[in-house]
């Protein structure tokens, strides 16, 4: 029999970034530490491994607010490649906390894997006084080995997050993230799982994964927002340029602006996917009979665009 193995994938962001003073938590530069150098300094990982092996990969490097289709593509096609090995209990991915959600949600779109996918993050660079990324990618690498862990999932600050519904709703604590109403999947103590609630993994990757196109031919999908005086000039603008598919991050209850709405209602006239997402904080879009544009099923406005992007792929596949 093979012997165990968790696969490390590198992507840059912060818990790779430098700064040139120990103490400058936010004047650093991202993804200057490859995921190899990580995993050597990372104390107290050969106890908690207990003779399961690790092999690392710099899938991409860079501070993930520059996160792009083709970085998605390849992630999801090395995910792909080594969760395919019997000896591959599961994955960790070193990722940017900026853009993390959306790439947590496309990878369980993608893959819907059975066994865990970790997105570890950091808030300070590895050279901060007190970094986090070490303690949070140790953390990660306990979630990839409990048996319990499956899915796509997010830790930070001793939290464990499913990819529907974490969130960075911080821009500096090193808490960062949540999940919202839903509260966290687990809690990380001492490099062992508590889990709160079971996770939701998938059985196998769904057919998108083999049919996504290349970068340059992902449709394009575009976010615009409702507020006090909203008006259609961009929304007529965008279609102009040929936008496919619009989300709407839309006030309170999926309440639109009536210009705004009158704009995307011609979009949807004239064969562009819309969506309303809200842009509050809790809750979601809760439809009634007779709505004239579509809810997003309770995603968020960033999550919702991934959603109907793949959905628009679907259909043209």
């Amino acid at each position: 029999m093979k012997q165990r193995k968790i696969v490390v994938l590198g992507t840059g962001g912060t818990i790779a970034g430098k700064s040139a003073q120990a103490g400058d938590n936010i004047g650093y530069q991202a993804a200057q530490l490859g995921v190899a150098e990580l995993l050597e300094t990372l104390p107290g990982l050969s106890a908690l491994l207990q003779g399961c092996a690790v092999e690392a990969e710099q899938v991409a490097q860079l501070d993930s607010k520059d996160m792009d289709f083709a970085v998605w593509r390849r992630l999801a096609l090395r995910c792909a490649h080594w969760l395919a090995q019997p000896q591959v209990q599961g994955l960790v991915i070193t990722h940017g906390t900026d853009t993390l959600e959306e790439t947590a949600y496309f990878l369980q779109a993608v893959l819907a894997p059975a066994k865990p996918v970790v997105l570890a993050c950091a808030m300070r660079p590895a050279t901060a006084l007190l970094a986090d990324g070490p303690q949070n990618l140790l953390d990660a690498f306990a979630v990839a080995l409990d048996p319990g862990a499956r899915g796509v999932l997010a830790v930070c600050a001793g939290q464990v997050h499913g990819a529907l519904e974490v969130r960075k709703s911080h821009t500096y604590r090193l808490d960062a993230f949540d999940s919202g109403e839903a509260g966290p999947l687990g809690l990380v103590e001492e490099a062992r799982v508590r889990w709160l609630r079971p996770c939701t993994g998938g059985e196998h990757a769904p057919a998108l994964l083999q049919a996504l196109p290349e970068a340059a031919d992902w449709p394009r999908v575009e976010i615009v927002t409702s507020y006090a005086g909203a008006g259609g000039a961009a929304v007529d603008a965008l279609v102009q340029c040929g936008v496919q598919g619009l989300v709407v991050a839309a006030t309170g209850n999926g309440s639109l602006h009536h210009a705004l709405e009158a704009a995307l209602l011609r979009a949807q006239a004239g064969g562009v996917r819309v969506l309303r997402a809200t842009r509050c904080a809790y809750g979601r879009v809760l439809p009634k009979p007779g709505d004239a544009l579509a809810d997003s099923g309770g995603l968020s406005p960033v999550k919702a665009r991934v959603a109907l992007m793949l959905s628009l792929m679907a259909g043209a596949a």
